[in-house]
């Protein structure tokens, strides 16, 4: 087959421009990178020019510029969106990394880079499967490329982009692969996802730091407070301890629990690999219910008085964490952020004084099962894996596919080849040679199929 030859005979350059790619330190979190998160956007724009788009350009917004990119072949064929993002999350702790994030390793039939899997293996997939379509004269639809630069910062300027843009990137069906599948021969495709909510809280007691001596035991110590206050927000249950936060959640039927149970999961196996003795969450779910059908709250980062090297005897004046929410269908995340600010001021003790700051958020999504598109992405995995996937909500949180339907009226289709175990977000974040190679196998099948089942 023409596709499969070429992928062979390109494998090594596949490989070596993404390496490339992942040396970039496109933080968009961080200022200081800010240079390098441009430089990122630079790369993916000259190498859609490479693989044979009609045009790209770098589309600039008030942050983290959109990499825009088309090749229409036919006005009157089916058109498909692929979204990706090429920022990545901060590399921290630097010290547990076996190799620096940003000088990427190939070990053990792995990828190790921060982004390697989030997003830019994934992303940089569709760059080189669309390549082999054109190269070889086969491009069967027309493609669209939107990559931005503020993914890992909540997609702050994707939405007015969208909006102002809305003939530009208009589409039959959005394919986005940021997400993963169960296992390397256990194929599947994302159809739902958990909803976010992201806040920092600042507790302050005395105004200013104390002698511990002196003042401990007679002023409110605030991380000590905080401590207490962030574990009310579970009951024994490990439920979400905040009055309404549970209102109107979506009740997973029966059919689809049955379902998820039915894939393919070792409990010990997970125990294992996290070296952990035991699972914890909410009562009467199973962990795979856990972090997929159900909102959870969970703390970030916490911080307050000295923590660098040796003793110092301070009582804090402030103490801080960060906290996420993640949500499901029918529960909003201006409304949850609103219920927490409430409820986090509502405990607070007399003798110190909190502060609620939102970060950002998003809604949970759940994408059919039904469209052209999902068959279209479902038959051709069962093509490269030789077996059908299996349809399953995550718990990740991709708040940008509601927006693309509220905003655009377009559907997506979450067509990931990571896995669980890349650790992404985490030291040593990985991406399988494997799953690299599959996708830009697999990909080229779904725009034949698309392009099919959309002339019936």
């Amino acid at each position: 087959m023409p596709l499969q030859n070429y992928l062979e005979q390109n494998k090594e350059r596949f490989l070596n421009e993404l390496l490339e790619l992942l040396r970039i330190p496109s933080i968009s979190a961080d200022t200081k990178y800010s240079a390098d998160v441009n430089r990122a956007a630079e790369f993916v724009k000259q190498q859609l020019l490479n693989a044979g788009v009609d045009k790209a350009e770098i589309c600039p917004t008030k942050g983290y510029p959109v990499v825009y990119a088309e090749k229409i072949i036919d006005a009157t064929l089916p058109t498909v969106l692929v979204y990706g993002h090429y920022d990545v999350q901060p590399a921290d702790p630097l010290e547990l990394w076996n190799s620096p994030p940003f000088e990427p390793v190939v070990k053990d039939g792995n990828i190790y880079a921060r982004g390697a899997c989030d997003d830019k293996g994934q992303m940089y997939m569709h760059v080189k499967a669309f390549e082999m379509l054109v190269k070889n004269n086969v491009l069967p639809c027309n493609v669209k490329f939107m990559i931005e630069g503020e993914e890992e910062i909540g997609s702050v300027n994707l939405e007015p982009f969208a909006v102002a843009n809305k003939e530009k990137i208009k589409a039959d069906v959005i394919l986005i692969s940021d997400t993963s599948m169960i296992a390397n021969d256990v194929p599947s495709i994302t159809t739902g996802l958990r909803g976010l909510t992201y806040l920092e809280v600042e507790v302050t007691g005395p105004n200013r730091d104390l002698h511990s001596g002196v003042y401990g035991g007679a002023v409110a110590n605030p991380i000590n407070i905080l401590c207490d206050m962030i574990s009310s927000l579970h009951d024994k249950d490990r439920r979400v301890n905040i009055p309404g936060f549970y209102d109107g959640v979506e009740e997973v039927s029966k059919q689809e629990r049955d379902m998820m149970a039915s894939a393919p999961f070792s409990l010990e196996e997970y125990k294992a690999h996290l070296d952990i003795n035991e699972v914890l969450g909410e009562k009467n779910y199973s962990t795979l219910e856990r972090v997929s059908i159900r909102p959870t709250l969970d703390v970030n980062g916490i911080w307050g008085g000295y923590i660098g090297q040796g003793a110092k005897t301070v009582l804090p004046s402030k103490a801080f964490a960060k906290i996420s929410m993640r949500l499901v269908p029918n529960q909003s995340s201006e409304k949850i952020m609103k219920l927490f600010e409430e409820h986090f001021n509502k405990i607070a003790p007399a003798y110190v004084k909190v502060k609620v700051m939102p970060h950002h958020g998003g809604e949970a999504a759940v994408t059919p099962t039904d469209s052209i598109a999902y068959k279209a992405a479902s038959k051709a995995m069962e093509k490269t894996f030789g077996k059908t996937p299996i349809p399953l909500r995550t718990g990740g949180s991709i708040p940008i596919v509601t927006m693309f339907e509220r905003v655009l009226g377009i559907k997506s289709v979450l067509f990931g080849f990571g896995l669980d175990s890349d650790a992404i977000h985490s030291p040593n974040e990985k991406y399988g040679l494997f799953n690299y190679y599959k996708g830009i196998e697999t990909l080229p099948y779904f725009y034949q199929y698309f392009a099919e089942m959309s002339e019936k």
